[in-house]
């Protein structure tokens, strides 16, 4: 049976985010299937990306303790709709990003989803690394389902990988987790140039301690 008319609340964590969050918000209000709602997290931003989120007439929430685990789930304790997409403020979602996410779950009896990512400003690392391990790192899922896990997540974004902690603890609870090949998320990898070891070490260290954690 469908879930018809499912509405998405697109979360956009930011920490001081101005050079980007343009690029990002553009996208999202240029959606064939518009969100039916946009948050952005301000982290303690002292820049300008207040300031342009509310040019695209994003609703605003503050977390004040700062890291991106604390800013991620208020945005989701904020959001109003049926499902939650969380998308980076450094992100470009494709035109059919929203539509496609609404499809999976009207058509599916799923609890979260998730698809590739790819790199637009560093085609050359969106390789077997990434179909491997980024394939994970971005998760959609309902609001049912986090208000089921919200309370059970991992604080510390030192000692997992926070997408992969919530998609642990949505499977761990009966969850299902969908898988959209053609979902994909343009991230940008800008770290990656000036913090490899952060990328090809810290990563999948904090992988290798999250799932050590919930062994």
């Amino acid at each position: 049976m469908l879930k018809s008319c499912m509405k998405v609340s697109a979360i956009v964590p930011a920490y001081n985010e101005e050079k980007y969050i343009k690029a990002c918000l553009e996208a999202l209000t240029n959606q064939e299937l518009k969100a039916d709602e946009i948050i952005v997290v301000d982290n303690n931003c002292t820049d300008n990306t207040v300031k342009i989120a509310k040019e695209y007439n994003a609703t605003i929430v503050q977390e004040k303790k700062q890291g991106l685990i604390y800013a991620r789930n208020k945005g989701f304790d904020a959001a109003s709709y049926d499902i939650i997409a969380r998308c980076d403020a450094d992100c470009h979602p494709p035109q059919d990003w929203i539509e496609k996410i609404r499809q999976n779950f009207e058509s599916s009896r799923i609890n979260a989803l998730t698809g590739p990512v790819v790199f637009y400003d560093l085609p050359f690392i969106s390789t077997i690394y990434a179909r491997i391990y980024l394939f994970f790192m971005k998760l959609i899922f309902t609001k049912k389902i986090w208000e089921q896990v919200k309370n059970k997540v991992c604080l510390n974004d030192k000692k997992v990988h926070e997408d992969i902690d919530l998609g642990i603890h949505i499977v761990k609870i009966g969850g299902i987790i969908g898988l959209d090949s053609s979902l994909i998320m343009q991230v940008s990898g800008r770290r990656i140039p000036s913090n490899p070891l952060s990328f090809f070490i810290e990563y999948p260290v904090r992988l290798v301690k999250t799932l050590l954690t919930h062994k």
